[in-house]
């Protein structure tokens, strides 16, 4: 009783910070604009420090890299099913779907979570189940839904590969894995300011979140929104059920991965819809709502796998 209170006060914790940040929006306190610059200072400096910081307590071995090809295998999936549905319909639906399903937000999002509740180990598999993740959401994603929409001529091999390097937080999973795998010891100065710095990533993920967030969409789409949202926590329920009971991994690393499945969308998805001239504002309404219905199931996947 008292881990499931203390999981409880945490998660509440959360909510509460992303309600302060959404309530100073709108007293005006704080800008819609401000969510870019709090979201530079998280992918720039708070979230690598907070990969620096953890990574550095952990010794790692090849087996764990499989969680990278796992992140790339949930996003194809994903994809696949939003291409699948809408065999009948045009490659605008298509490459909605395909954009709006797939993802995770796991920097600015899940991370906080994993952070606060998993310690080091957890968090080193949220960060390589990103690493496979990030290789989708900064660019392959968008490749196959512009393929599908009839553009796949936008997007080449070497601007997503420049996209993906061009990804602090994506640079950092990749040099910190290799200086875990080989046990290289880094400068005490530089894990002291990685630490100090990597602390505040979850209080600013989540204050982020709560000035970005925004549900603007018109009643008529409410179809599409029930059918994203189904389907995309039907996929989420069955990966976390796989990944506790049947993945072959420690006990720590399968309650990980059975929370990471109830992550929300990414939140580069409703960029690149606008980008391939979608409905940008259903697409917002879809990242949002998934923010507070994934807040819910991860607070009840912790109790549940704790």
């Amino acid at each position: 009783m008292a881990a499931i209170l203390g999981v409880l006060a945490k998660a509440f914790a959360f909510m509460g910070i992303i309600v302060l940040g959404y309530t100073l929006k709108k007293i005006h306190v704080f800008k819609p604009e401000d969510f870019y610059v709090l979201s530079k200072i998280v992918i720039r400096i708070t979230l690598p420090c907070a990969i620096i910081s953890n990574f550095s307590k952990i010794s790692m071995d090849m087996s764990m890299l499989i969680l990278c090809v796992i992140g790339i295998v949930c996003n194809l999936i994903y994809v696949g099913i939003g291409y699948g549905i809408n065999q009948k319909r045009s490659g605008d639906a298509k490459a909605f779907d395909m954009l709006n399903l797939s993802g995770y937000n796991i920097g600015n999002f899940t991370m906080p979570f994993i952070q606060n509740f998993l310690g080091p180990v957890g968090f080193a598999a949220t960060s390589l189940f990103d690493a496979g993740n990030s290789v989708m959401c900064t660019g392959l994603t968008f490749a196959l839904a512009s393929a599908a929409k009839g553009e796949g001529g936008r997007s080449s091999a070497g601007s997503m590969v420049k996209t993906l390097l061009s990804s602090l937080p994506f640079d950092c999973y990749m040099i910190m894995t290799v200086v875990a795998m080989f046990q290289i010891k880094l400068p005490e100065v530089v894990l002291s300011f990685a630490s100090t710095a990597g602390g505040a990533n979850a209080f600013l993920a989540l204050f982020m979140i709560g000035i970005g967030f925004e549900i603007h969409a018109d009643k008529e789409k409410l179809t599409e929104i029930v059918k994203i949202l189904s389907i995309r926590y039907s996929i989420a329920l069955a990966f976390s059920l796989i990944f506790y009971f049947l993945a072959p991994f420690s006990l720590e690393v399968r309650q990980t991965l059975a929370i990471v499945a109830f992550g929300p969308v990414s939140s580069v998805s409703p960029a690149f819809t606008g980008k391939l001239h979608g409905d940008v504002e259903l697409s917002s309404a879809i990242n949002s709502l998934q923010i507070m219905i994934s807040v819910v199931l991860l607070t009840f996947a912790l109790i549940v796998v704790l």
